[in-house]
C-alpha cells in the first residue's frame, strides 16, 4: 500500500553540496530532510517529480455511476 509523503522542493547550493557530498541542485525532500529525488536542474523540474511521486488524490464524485 502506498502512502502520501509530504515532499518539498529544496535547493542545495554549492557550499552545502560539498559539505553533504552531493551535487548542487534541486532535491525533493521528506519533512525529515531526507532526499527522495534529485538533483533537478530547476525548481519546476523538482515540483514535476514531486507530483509524479505523489499524484493528487482522485476526486470522488458522489452519486456518479461507477465504471
Amino acid at each position: 500500500m502506498l502512502y502520501m509523503q509530504n515532499l518539498s522542493p529544496r535547493h542545495v547550493k554549492t557550499e552545502e553540496s560539498l559539505r553533504l557530498g552531493v551535487v548542487s541542485g534541486w532535491y525533493s525532500t521528506k519533512v525529515s530532510g531526507t532526499f527522495v529525488s534529485g538533483p533537478h536542474d530547476t525548481e519546476a523540474d523538482c515540483l514535476r517529480k514531486i507530483a509524479e511521486i505523489n499524484p493528487p488524490p482522485a476526486k470522488v464524485v458522489r452519486g456518479a455511476p461507477t465504471v
